[in-house]
């Protein structure tokens, strides 16, 4: 493994490149990339930083967004089959049909979510400001909120809008039971629970901190506890371990939130990704525009 890993660090720098990996990819690619973080956050940093060939170990809708944002470099996934079941559960012809139903209603779309779904987007929102782009919204127009109920449902209770909800979950948030997490907290009663929002209403209810990946970090920073219950994909208990290593990370239930998807990608994806520059993820330009537009209006919304 040193000798792929020295082989990777080389081609990086020949091929001026940058590794992006989300919280939730495997140890061993969170510890090579040169940024970890949450899937928008990346593609953000995707488009700041000067390296023309972005790595990006993730899922085809997270390298999507960064090729939107960043139309001018190469973002490469080293895993093409790399989805995401939730995204698969929204599409753009669907969608245009209930903007057709209901033509006064403004679509604020998750970021996980195709660039074709983002493209017919009023506005998109991640897990961390969707409470905000809503309060963004004038009050009295009505929303569809795509594709993710759970998240919907979540802004709903915060800001008691009237939000027709697309019937779309994380399979594995979703996954997540109420029964699950008090079975967590029984055995680890000191442990604070930390709860994602693409987890079920009876889910995020039990919670001490509703947080995305991103805000999971402050949340325990910010805790004077030393115990906490994670509810998310299990990937996540590694950066928190890494940043906080005086604290106790517990899963909700021992190997059983793992996204499939994004434990795909190898070392020797990432170093086949580099030496062959491919795969390119590259969207048309019309439906990357309109996207752009939707992801632009998100990041024009105050976090707080």
């Amino acid at each position: 493994m040193h000798d792929l890993i020295t082989s990777i660090n080389r081609l990086k720098k020949e091929r001026q490149a940058i590794i992006l990996a989300h919280n939730y990819e495997p140890p061993e690619i969170q510890d090579i990339a040169d940024i970890t973080g949450d899937s928008l956050g990346l593609s953000v940093d995707a488009a700041r930083l000067d390296n023309p060939v972005i790595v990006f170990c993730g899922v085809r809708f997270m390298a999507e967004s960064a090729a939107i944002l960043a139309p001018e470099k190469k973002v490469i996934l080293p895993r093409l089959e790399c989805g995401c079941g939730l995204a698969d559960m929204a599409d753009a012809k669907a969608l245009r049909k209930m903007r057709q139903e209901k033509p006064e209603a403004a679509v604020v779309t998750y970021v996980n979510s195709s660039a074709d779904v983002k493209a017919e987007s009023d506005i998109c929102c991640t897990s961390g400001n969707a409470v905000n782009v809503v309060r963004s919204i004038p009050a009295e127009q009505e929303i569809i909120f795509v594709p993710d109920r759970n998240l919907g449902a979540y802004v709903v209770e915060q800001t008691g809008r009237r939000i027709t909800l697309w019937d779309g979950a994380c399979p594995i948030h979703d996954a997540i039971l109420a029964t699950d997490i008090l079975k967590a907290k029984r055995a680890h009663p000191e442990a604070l629970l930390i709860v994602h929002p693409e987890c079920r209403p009876e889910v995020t209810k039990l919670a001490d901190g509703v947080c995305s990946t991103g805000d999971m970090f402050d949340f325990v920073l910010q805790s004077s506890a030393k115990e906490f219950i994670v509810a998310t994909e299990e990937g996540m208990l590694y950066p928190l371990r890494k940043a906080h290593p005086e604290r106790i990370f517990y899963p909700v239930a021992p190997n059983a939130m793992i996204c499939p998807d994004m434990k795909m990608i190898s070392l020797q994806d990432i170093h086949n990704a580099l030496s062959n520059q491919r795969p390119i993820i590259t969207v048309e330009k019309e439906v990357a525009d309109r996207a752009r537009l939707a992801l632009e209006r998100m990041l024009a919304v105050p976090r707080n």
